[in-house]
């Protein structure tokens, strides 16, 4: 089990450090298929943030400074309207809602290529990325998987590669820093998830290596492929586990 949890984590890596987090939820969906849903958003937390750290450093003021504030204040009330809903639902609802994220939001990528529908349309308006935001803040809240939501907004911008992983990493630095009190407060983090951190921290560090890597060398369709099999496969077995 601890094998598959590092791998969740490594793919989680090379997903936020170099390809725009995109589907970065993918260790969450794995980790509450095998422990409480609560308790993989807990464990997940303070990696992703050592992540964010080191992709900080390497991206450090190459986004775009508009498009990140908006989702970020967009990105702060979704937030709190996560933690508000967490103290709503119990262990089964919570792990159907973060299967049901990931297959919707899976859907929505494999159903259009974003890059070009969106670069056609033109470039969304700040209202509509403050809601990007607001949809970014509340599903990373339960399920880490915001990634999506500001993709929706950041790809109808027509920025560079660059920029749009960068100013991805900008957000979610600052939603996951919000996060943590919301997390503190709720009890999702402890002593056990600390020190499960600890082990799997060696997995964090090695996939954001292998995503800075990958952003310069690697097709994306390549890695989308395969992360995209395995996040259905982990979000169907998720919700037949929350309805089962």
């Amino acid at each position: 089990m601890f094998a598959l949890m590092g791998a969740a984590v490594l793919f989680t890596g090379i997903s936020k450090s170099g390809f725009g987090s995109k589907v970065d939820f993918l260790g969450v969906v794995i980790l509450a298929g095998l422990m409480d849903p609560g308790k993989a958003i807990g464990v997940m937390l303070p990696l992703l943030m050592v992540m964010d750290l080191s992709n900080l450093r390497a991206y450090w003021g190459k986004w775009s400074r508009s498009d990140a504030l908006t989702l970020i204040l967009g990105g702060i009330p979704g937030v709190m309207l996560g933690a508000l809903f967490f103290t709503q639902v119990n262990q089964q609802v919570l792990q159907f809602l973060i299967g049901l994220i990931s297959l919707l939001f899976l859907s929505w990528f494999c159903a259009s290529h974003l890059s070009a529908v969106f670069t056609r349309m033109g470039p969304f308006s700040r209202r509509v990325g403050g809601l990007a935001g607001l949809v970014a803040g509340f599903t990373s809240f339960v399920s880490h998987a915001g990634g999506p939501a500001a993709a929706v907004y950041l790809l109808s911008k027509n920025i560079s590669k660059t920029e749009y992983q960068a100013s991805t990493v900008l957000v979610f630095w600052v939603i996951n820093i919000l996060k943590g009190g919301f997390y503190a407060g709720l009890g999702l983090l402890s002593r056990e998830t600390l020190v499960l951190d600890l082990m799997l921290l060696p997995f964090a560090l090695c996939g954001v290596w292998l995503g800075l890597q990958a952003h310069r060398k690697i097709p994306e369709k390549a890695f989308f492929v395969l992360m995209y099999v395995a996040l259905a496969v982990s979000a169907v077995r998720l919700i037949w586990l929350s309805l089962a």
